[in-house]
């Protein structure tokens, strides 16, 4: 008798229970829904904690950001004026010192325009919190499903 129970269930043919039957009817439905309020707690607190680390990952990558546009800004300071006298000067050699200084104002002109191009395209690549962005449309998903 052992033998036909234990070969219906290696089988995989169904338990006597039925898909209609509770699956913890030993449960009251205040005790499940305790368990289900511990479990978004538990599932809240887990979700500020990865919002919490991927902030500050994301905020060291905006303060590296900010440290190479300052540092490059200063650096470009620095060259700009001297760069920009000695041009002049030579230049001078050639056309009025006026016509000279102009001439060196746009060249200055387009190289800070391609910096700041630089700059916005390396604003762009920080993502604000992708992984708890993914984990809180997941946990959207779970609840719907929960619901139905």
């Amino acid at each position: 008798m052992t033998e036909s129970a234990g070969a219906s269930s290696a089988s995989g043919v169904a338990s006597s229970e039925s898909p209609t039957q509770p699956k913890r009817a030993d449960e009251s439905l205040g005790q499940l829904l305790s368990e289900v309020t511990t479990e978004l707690s538990d599932l809240f607190r887990k979700e500020v904690e990865l919002a919490k680390v991927e902030a500050k990952e994301e905020a060291s990558k905006l303060g590296q950001a900010a440290g190479a546009f300052g540092a490059g800004a200063v650096a470009a300071l620095l060259l700009l004026v001297f760069a920009s006298a000695a041009l002049m000067w030579l230049l001078d050699e050639w056309m009025h010192l006026a016509l000279a200084a102009f001439v060196v104002a746009l060249l200055w002109a387009i190289v800070a325009v391609i910096a700041v191009a630089v700059g916005r395209t390396r604003l762009k690549q920080v993502q604000p919190m992708p992984e708890t962005a993914r984990s809180l449309k997941e946990d959207a998903q779970w609840a719907k499903t929960l619901k139905n």
